[in-house]
Order: C-alpha cells, then sequence, then structure tokens
C-alpha cells in the first residue's frame, strides 16, 4: 500500500459546476489563540487544503493571521485553499445574514470564502449575544425566523458573488430536504458528525444523488468515550495495515465518500492525520459491517446548543 497514492489529495466536485473541495479538511475549532495560529500554520504546511471555520468557534482572527502570514510567504496561494466558516444561530434573522458574514469575512482577512453553511437550524435571539438564556438558563429561541427563510438570505450572498457556494450544518435528511426542494441556490455540502458509530448512511446517499458533499466531522471521535480510535475493528486493520488508527478512520470516510474534518493541536498528529493511504476493500468492509456501536457524540442536532463548546465561550 503506496504511501504517496494520492488518497489525500482527493477533490470533491460541488454542485455549482466550477469548484471542488479538497476532501481532508483541517477543523479550526481550537480555544486557545496561539494554538489556533500555530495548529492553523501547521496544517497548511502539511498539506491541508481545506480548512473549516464558524463565527462561533470565537477565533476567525487567529485563523486569519496564520492563513495571511502562510499567503504572504509564498508557501501557500489563496486560490489553493478552501475556506468555509458558518453563521451563527442568533443571527438567522435574514437581514443578519449579511452582516455577520461581512464580520467573518473582517475577522478572517479574506476578499471570499468558498463555503457558508448555516452552523444549525436553530435560530436562536437575535442580537450579540451567542447564547442567550432566560432567568432558568433555557436558550431563548426564535420563533419568528424559518431554516427556509435565512436560507434565501444565504442565497444572496451567492447572487452578490460574496462567497463561491453554501451550505448546512447539522442537520437531518428532512431539514435537508425541505431546504433543497425550495433552493435556488442548491445546498454545496452538509456538514454532520459522522464515524464508524454514526454513518449516516441515508443522508450520504442523498447527498450523493444530489450532488451534495457530505462534510463530516467529529471522523476520529473527538475523544469521547467509547474512543473510536481504541476499536478493535480499528486497531487491528491498523496495525495490519501499518497506519494508526486515526489514519485508517481518515482513509475510511474518505474512501466511502465524505469529507472529513480532523482538528489537532499538535504538529505530530497533524503531520500524520494528512499521511493517509488508500485501505484495502476488505478493511473498508471490516469498518463498515464490523462496527456495529452506535452512538451520537454531540447533541447540537436537538438543541443547536454545541457540545464541542464549552458554555461560556
Amino acid at each position: 500500500m503506496s504511501d504517496a497514492d494520492g488518497l489525500r489529495y482527493t477533490k470533491i466536485p460541488l454542485n455549482n459546476g466550477s469548484d471542488q473541495i479538497p476532501a481532508l479538511g483541517f477543523g479550526t475549532l481550537i480555544p486557545d489563540p496561539i494554538a489556533t495560529k500555530d495548529a492553523t500554520k501547521a496544517a497548511l504546511e502539511a498539506g491541508f487544503r481545506q480548512f473549516d471555520c464558524a463565527e462561533r468557534y470565537r477565533n476567525e482572527e487567529h485563523v486569519g493571521e496564520a492563513m495571511r502570514a502562510v499567503f504572504k510567504e509564498g508557501k501557500v496561494k489563496r486560490k489553493d485553499v478552501f475556506v468555509g466558516t458558518k453563521l451563527w444561530n442568533n443571527n438567522h434573522r435574514p437581514e443578519r445574514v449579511k452582516p455577520a458574514f461581512e464580520a467573518s469575512l473582517k475577522r478572517l482577512q479574506l476578499d471570499y470564502v468558498d463555503l457558508y453553511s448555516i452552523h444549525t437550524p436553530f435560530a436562536f435571539k437575535p442580537g450579540d449575544e451567542q447564547d442567550p438564556r432566560d432567568k432558568n438558563g433555557n436558550v431563548i429561541y426564535d420563533g419568528a425566523t424559518t431554516l427556509t427563510n435565512t436560507w434565501k438570505a444565504l442565497e444572496s450572498l451567492v447572487e452578490e458573488g460574496r462567497c463561491k457556494a453554501i451550505g448546512l450544518s447539522n442537520v437531518s435528511l428532512v431539514q435537508l430536504k425541505e431546504v433543497f426542494d425550495i433552493a435556488r441556490v442548491k445546498p454545496a455540502a452538509v456538514q454532520v458528525e459522522s464515524h464508524p458509530y454514526l454513518p449516516e448512511w441515508d443522508l450520504l446517499d442523498y447527498c450523493k444523488r444530489n450532488g451534495i458533499v457530505m462534510q463530516a466531522f467529529a471522523a476520529l471521535g473527538h475523544g469521547i468515550e467509547p474512543k473510536l480510535i481504541d476499536n478493535p475493528v480499528i486497531t487491528v486493520i491498523a496495525k495490519r495495515v501499518n497506519k494508526t488508527p486515526a489514519q485508517v478512520l481518515l482513509a475510511w470516510a474518505l474512501q466511502r465518500g465524505t469529507a472529513p474534518l480532523t482538528t489537532s493541536t499538535s504538529i505530530r498528529y497533524i503531520n500524520e492525520n494528512f499521511d493517509i493511504s488508500t485501505l484495502p476493500d476488505d478493511a473498508i468492509e471490516e469498518i463498515t459491517k464490523g462496527i456495529s456501536t452506535r452512538v451520537r457524540l454531540n447533541s447540537v442536532v436537538d438543541t443547536g446548543i454545541p457540545g464541542f463548546i464549552p458554555r461560556g465561550r
């Protein structure tokens, strides 16, 4: 099995007819500003060309600074990097979408983003507070805003040439279909939690049939029990093919047609996570059919509250 078989450089065409997304992506949900900059720079230098950001991560400016530095050095060109960011729940009102988008662009220090997505299908109380709560500590939702109305505001950004493509995140198949059916500009990507414990086959099948890229976050299990990287099916395959469990999980995700996202602040792990190779067919089948555990690690799909971001951030 070759270390240079090209799997890591896989690109998936977008349904806008002109762009492709580098399938292996780097997620930027990193709390510390310095660690964010260092990890972003290391990921670019390792070879990652897809970066997933969000206003809710509260670190777009640090990601932007790192990218700007690497671009300025001439090591990597902006046109070769696919950057996506996401609209947070308190900005779902249509009139708030464009200002939120402009603010993300400014923080990222970019003239455009390749993908702008709705972070969750839940609208929170509009305003500057990202996590609005009532006196009892309950999230204050915005019942006056619908997902389809927010989507129409994102379509305007594409039509004005402000971003290349738009997408959805943390949605169900029903919610995706609802948007897809009314959309003038079709969703180019859908980002959901997906890994061998949560394969989301029905959603992936719908995405493939409609030319939608399925981005898979928590592709390595986010270190949460039961740990994917400790699963015996994965560890046995890893030993057999002389790769790490993480490399096996990322290869499986790519080979089944998703665009997996991985995050690390360790230069060693960043480099390892890019150094993946094609798995034999029998290994793919062992993972697909041999792992029957079903676990969702992030409850964001139920509440709009991201389980990987501590309260107060």
